[in-house]
């Protein structure tokens, strides 16, 4: 029998989901989205999709929606991050989220436990795949000093101003330019103000980026013991200046404001006008850039470590890398015994970590490779 899948949301990544299950045979999948525009473009490009027209912003609603499906996949917006997660658990339905929540998934442990639900949160690139990766280096070593990774997705050719254009709504976008950054130095978590301490990185193929802190380290940050611990979001030179000054002069504060009689939140009107700014165009290129460092030592050998991380070309309305993540741990969610609970990436079974990484879809296969230093530690890149 089938496996019944439905999609919570159809914007920029649910409609990329949705289209990657949907293209699997063993599964029935739908997608539920308020906007019927953006069910009809999905429904008239992707074949065996149900769509569902239903506003999702109650926890009535999305239990109405979900009650008939095996497994529910979220494609929310970070603001209805965790109502839609307990939502879903209340349902007792299992749950591969992507939403990026300001809000601690790990508080509806217990919940899970009690409703029998499984949920694998921030599910997407990184966090994500970053976490699965880090989470197997850690694995390999007998101890882990320092975690780094640095992640953007980007225009392959970008254009002024913003050098940037968003693969999902710019509301989120603009949420890791805000939210302040966690990360740990010398053992200790500390909070960092996002954009901050930027520097310029050269990558092959690519040219110089800049990266600069953002709060991507999450459930990393009690699952992993090392030392130094950060995080960084990547964007072509200058980018993060300009989200600095925007920032400061508070266009994108939730704090309504009155223009011209009428009271607005910044944060809105900012939004708006960067959405039309930062829309790919059809046939418009786009990659996706992760780089992950873990160092640490090991006692007697050094680990072979081969892993075939993701390169995906998006030309516009095509697959993105985001979605992909999501879809690949939706395939392994299957009815096997596993814990009623709400695990990270990091902390899911070895063997399913190493699973998710072979049933991506690998455009070149490289080597992540290892360096011993004279005093034994390793670094595996």
């Amino acid at each position: 029998m089938k496996k019944r899948i439905v999609v919570l949301g159809c914007g920029l990544v649910g409609r990329t989901l949705a289209c990657d299950l949907a293209a699997d045979p063993d599964f029935d999948v739908a997608v539920a989205d308020v906007s019927r525009e953006n069910l009809n473009h999905v429904a008239a490009t992707t074949k065996n999709l149900a769509t569902i027209q239903a506003d999702l912003g109650t926890p009535s609603a999305i239990q109405a929606v979900i009650k008939d499906f095996d497994v529910v996949v979220g494609a929310m917006p970070s603001t209805l991050g965790l109502q839609t997660l307990k939502a879903v658990i209340d349902g007792g339905k299992s749950f591969s989220d992507i939403s990026f929540m300001a809000e601690d998934p790990m508080t509806l442990d217990d919940l899970a436990r009690q409703r029998s639900a499984t949920v694998v949160f921030d599910c997407g690139v990184a966090p994500g795949l970053a976490n699965m990766i880090i989470g197997h280096c850690h694995a390999q070593l007998d101890e882990t000093t320092d975690v780094s990774y640095y992640v953007g997705g980007l225009p392959k050719h970008p254009q002024w101003p913003y050098k940037y254009k968003a693969p999902f709504a710019p509301a989120d976008v603009v949420e890791e330019y805000t939210r302040p950054a966690r990360l740990v130095e010398n053992g200790r978590q500390v909070v960092k103000p996002a954009l901050s301490e930027p520097e310029l990185i050269d990558f092959p193929q690519v040219g110089t980026l800049e990266a600069f802190n953002t709060d991507g380290l999450r459930s990393l940050l009690h699952t992993v013991k090392a030392a130094n611990m950060r995080e960084k979001t990547l964007r072509y030179p200058g980018h993060a200046e300009l989200m600095r000054v925007f920032r400061e002069t508070g266009l994108f504060s939730k704090v309504e404001v009155d223009a011209g009689g009428k009271k607005v939140r910044p944060l809105d009107v900012t939004s708006r006008l960067l959405f039309s700014k930062w829309r790919l165009e059809p046939g418009e290129e786009e990659f996706t850039i992760l780089r992950v460092i873990v160092e640490g030592a090991k006692a007697r050998s050094t680990p072979a470590l081969h892993l075939r991380p993701l390169r995906r070309i998006r030309r516009g309305d095509g697959p993105t890398f985001d979605g992909e993540n999501d879809g690949i741990s939706q395939r392994d969610h299957g009815p096997v015994d596993r814990p009623r609970r709400v695990p990270p990436p990091r902390r899911l079974p070895a063997g399913n970590r190493r699973r998710r990484a072979g049933n991506a879809r690998p455009h070149d296969p490289r080597t992540f490779a290892t360096r011993r230093a004279p005093d034994g530690r390793i670094s595996i890149y």
